[in-house]
């Protein structure tokens, strides 16, 4: 929900996410990940929880997976609340990313001091755990409980999130699942994991493309894309600097050029996302980052259609997809 000035306007962007997360649901897909910053000049998106709610209420099956939710920002006992709220609203379609947060400016618009993210951050999520149970328990020396109880067991899944060894550990010894920001990390974390004698973890998945767009005509329609796409790596490659450790995957560029060079963008034909896909295989996820830097809907439509028409039904005969779950309206 990020844009620049020429991007599509919000009240367009918020809906179109809700459209196109029920036209994902329809066709099979798995995940809608919806993301988390406070104060940025784009108005990147502030409320994933509200906006969770507005996908999670329109569509049937597919998973809302908060990634990552700045949990530091959020007050542990509302935060319960909120979650299991959303979860029992979905009956149980919610799974999250815990992220400490690393842009400065967030924490001191919240008041929080950011040299102990990391404490917030583990005392929400232990908040979170015993919350979750619907019984009575010390918070902050007084008693509290939250009900009603998630609609999931224990309550959504988490998983930590991190771009540093240091995380991995972390999520290693709390028993967390890990989502991490390279596919390294997940090395160190499995083996830490192990070593803590927790259970093997779920399996890496591959990732595919930062940004994917179908099109019939690449050479046409790089122009267009170009500039959203310059914004928000630019903007993600400069918010990289305020972390000062870790590892991104967006890097700045100021040309077409230097765009096209990227591994992580693929402006590509129906048969080159075929061919893409099989290559990627069953252990990745094909990823859709549709509203990109503000891209006009319509045009992220046009790209998001092609490949429903000309794509999927190949990966789907090949076995790469399950395939739509109820008709989808061309």
């Amino acid at each position: 929900m990020n844009r620049p000035d020429f991007g599509a306007p919000h009240t367009a962007l918020y809906r179109a996410a809700i459209d196109q997360s029920v036209w994902a649901d329809g066709l099979g897909f798995r995940q809608v990940y919806l993301a988390e910053h406070h104060g940025a000049e784009g108005g990147y998106c502030p409320s994933s929880m509200v906006q969770a709610a507005s996908i999670l209420g329109a569509t049937t099956q597919i998973l809302v997976h908060l990634s990552a939710l700045v949990v530091p920002m959020h007050d542990p006992i509302r935060l319960a609340e909120d979650l299991a709220v959303l979860d029992l609203l979905s009956d149980g379609r919610l799974v999250l990313t815990a992220g400490m947060g690393y842009r400065p400016h967030e924490f001191e618009m919240f008041g929080k001091d950011m040299a102990k993210r990391l404490a917030l951050q583990t005392e929400a999520l232990d908040t979170c755990a015993k919350a979750w149970k619907g019984e009575p328990f010390e918070y902050r020396g007084r008693t509290v409980r939250v009900t009603p109880a998630p609609a999931t067991p224990g309550g959504p899944k988490i998983y930590m999130g991190g771009s540093t060894e240091k995380s991995a550990l972390r999520a290693a010894r709390k028993g967390y699942q890990y989502f991490p920001g390279t596919p390294d990390l997940f090395d160190i974390y499995k083996a830490e994991r192990e070593a803590c004698g927790f259970p093997p973890p779920e399996q890496l998945v591959t990732p595919s493309a930062s940004f994917l767009y179908v099109s019939d005509d690449p050479e046409r329609d790089w122009p267009v894309l170009a500039p959203h796409i310059a914004y928000a790596f630019n903007t993600y490659a400069d918010w990289a600097k305020e972390r000062g450790e870790g590892q991104t995957r967006y890097s700045a560029a100021e040309t077409v050029e230097e765009l096209k060079k990227m591994p992580n963008i693929k402006v590509i034909t129906p048969a080159e996302c075929v061919a893409y896909a099989r290559e990627l295989g069953n252990g990745a996820q094909l990823t859709f980052h549709a509203l990109l830097g503000g891209l006009d809907p319509e045009i992220s439509w046009r790209g998001l259609r092609l490949f429903e028409r000309e794509v999927l039904p190949h990966l789907i005969a090949a076995g790469l997809a399950e395939g739509p779950r109820r008709a989808v309206a061309a």
